[in-house]
């Protein structure tokens, strides 16, 4: 049909399936990073901003509000990691992957919640505060992806 069809065929990869043997030594190779240890690392350095603000400023509403903006990240963490662990454990990867899809839409929808409340849970909110306890707790997770992919390339070096 058309002059291009024989050229773009060539350039296109052909496909090829992995063998079982491939596929086992490719996952023995992917870094595996604990869902648990990334929303422990959130809420240590949430607790360490927290602690370093306390120390600083000695003001109670900043504090509280970093605090707030930690828990708003690590709640709806926590919650995800949870089924996480109970999705991976499932047999059929397509019941998997929705669960998935469903825990990240409570993830979210928690994690709303969580901001819309602050005005009633925290008296004298300070929006500046809480929002760089929220942002310092969601970079952490990349973060500790980062450091074990490091890791990881520094073990392969030596």
């Amino acid at each position: 049909m058309w002059e291009d069809d024989d050229v773009n065929k060539d350039l296109e990869p052909q496909f090829k399936p992995l063998t079982p043997d491939q596929a086992a030594a490719w996952r023995a190779n992917q870094p595996k990073v604990d869902v648990w240890k990334v929303v422990a690392w959130q809420a240590g350095a949430g607790m360490l901003l927290a602690a370093a603000v306390a120390v600083v400023s000695g003001q109670w509403r900043l504090v509280s509000s970093v605090a707030w903006g930690v828990v708003a990240v690590v709640l709806p963490s926590a919650v995800f990691a949870r089924a996480w662990a109970r999705q991976m454990r499932l047999v059929q990867a397509g019941a998997a992957l929705a669960g998935l899809f469903v825990w990240e839409l409570v993830k979210i929808l928690l994690t709303v919640m969580l901001l819309v409340a602050s005005p009633w849970v925290i008296s004298q909110l300070s929006w500046l505060a809480l929002l760089a306890g929220f942002v310092l707790s969601m970079k952490v997770s990349w973060m500790v992806m980062a450091l074990g992919w490091w890791r990881r390339r520094t073990r392969e070096r030596i």
